[in-house]
């Protein structure tokens, strides 16, 4: 382990982290929030986190963070294309004196950290978000979702350690036979998740609702990978069997959404379709308390914090059974799953209002949230980044016989 690091065991002091990452607030997106969440949750914790992030146009200065220079701003819907070659990246590293990196991207900032973690002899643990093939046309590169499998497993041999955000994630990872060890860790819901404003909620279900006898709503960007047609699909034969008798609320942006909003014309639920663009974070519980049902049609998530989000707000889910659902939806307690067709959709949807389901579900759907509260991940990052120290002096001791010139190791 580094002369750090022990030091710090040794006088009770917590320990030190760099956090890296290829996109970061003020871009909103699924990894983004994963790393603000956990880094404030280690800080609860006592332990010195330093993001390393790209620079935007709008970003707010935090201490901290260490912004290093864009190549691009503003593409695709706000990302940043991240200079991972910056200086300014090792040269913060170098003197922050880190007992571990941990890389939430094998690629652009992944090499860097990797680098760094050879260079330094500092352990890096990587986050395996998602499946990465399933965007690479936002960056032109469809061509290579064969060679993605092959190159995650190839960056997780330099790794010490590797999340996965879900139990059938790690299993997928052991399927390319990713030869570092797998840790389950999936993203936290803050504490405030669990306490959604009665008041707000209700102004919002009477501003939304109105005279409709149901409200849903559903949190997505508006992106094709979402598979947010196939809900428009589905509510129109829900329309068809029930009437006009609900309305569904999409909350979030992208580039599908005048498209979604034309579709959504043709199929004939102007009445019934809201399209509420981007709400603040820390709002969108309410519109989820506020709802009857959380709709989920995604078939492309790694965790799917949205349902645990909905969950934790009291909103029971109604969701396609995939990665990123199978792991947190459990018919019949917070919830239900189907498998991708409008019509058995569309069918359950019924069958949850028609039997009186709604409140046994939001019980729960609160019971399986309490499961992911942010301070009990983070332990469980902290128990696996110690492991990931360990394994690495061991590997170290190993290789250089114990006469490396960057590392001491304890007996």
């Amino acid at each position: 382990m580094s002369i750090n690091f022990r030091w710090r065991r040794e006088h009770g002091v917590n320990m030190k982290i760099a956090m890296m990452t290829n996109n970061y607030k003020p871009f909103i997106a699924g990894v983004p929030v994963s790393i603000e969440r956990l880094t404030k949750s280690l800080r609860a914790l006592g332990h010195e986190v330093v993001v390393f992030a790209p620079s935007y146009e709008e970003q707010e200065e935090e201490e901290d963070v260490v912004r290093y220079r864009a190549l691009l701003q503003g593409v695709v819907c706000g990302f940043s294309v991240p200079d991972s070659l910056d200086l300014k990246i090792e040269r913060s590293f170098r003197e922050g004196n880190f007992d571990v990196i941990h890389v939430h991207h094998p690629m652009l900032i992944g090499r860097t950290a990797r680098y760094l973690s050879w260079k330094y002899h500092v352990p890096l643990v990587f986050t395996y978000h998602t499946r990465y093939e399933q965007y690479l046309h936002y960056v032109g590169l469809s061509g290579l979702k064969r060679i993605m499998p092959a190159y995650v497993r190839s960056y997780g041999r330099r790794c010490d350690m590797v999340f996965a955000p879900t139990p059938m994630m790690k299993e997928y990872l052991e399927q390319i036979r990713l030869e570092a060890p797998v840790k389950v860790v999936p993203t936290g819901l803050q504490e405030d998740s669990f306490y959604p404003d009665g008041h707000r909620a209700w102004e919002i279900r009477q501003q939304l609702a109105g005279d409709k006898k149901y409200l849903f709503c559903t949190v997505a960007r508006l992106a094709k990978e979402k598979n947010l047609e196939f809900l428009l699909e589905s509510m129109r034969l829900f329309k068809e069997a029930c009437g006009s008798s609900f309305r569904l609320a999409f909350i979030g942006d992208g580039p599908e959404k005048r498209n979604l909003e034309k579709r959504a014309a043709a199929l004939g639920l102007l009445e019934e379709i809201i399209f509420l663009g981007k709400i603040p974070n820390e709002d969108v519980k309410n519109y989820c308390h506020a709802s009857d049902l959380f709709l989920f049609s995604s078939l492309s998530e790694t965790q799917g914090i949205v349902l645990l989000e909905s969950m934790a707000a009291g909103t029971p889910v109604l969701a396609l059974r995939g990665s990123g659902t199978t792991d947190v939806v459990v018919n019949g307690q917070n919830g239900y799953m189907t498998e991708a067709f409008e019509a058995e959709f569309a069918g359950k949807l019924m069958d949850i209002l028609e039997k009186k389901e709604i409140d046994f579900l939001r019980q729960g759907a609160v019971r399986t949230a309490a499961h992911y509260s942010s301070a009990r991940i983070a332990r469980a990052a902290v128990a696996a980044y110690t492991e990931a120290i360990y394994g690495r002096a061991l590997k170290e001791r190993r290789r250089f016989g114990g006469r490396s010139r960057n590392m001491v190791y304890s007996g």
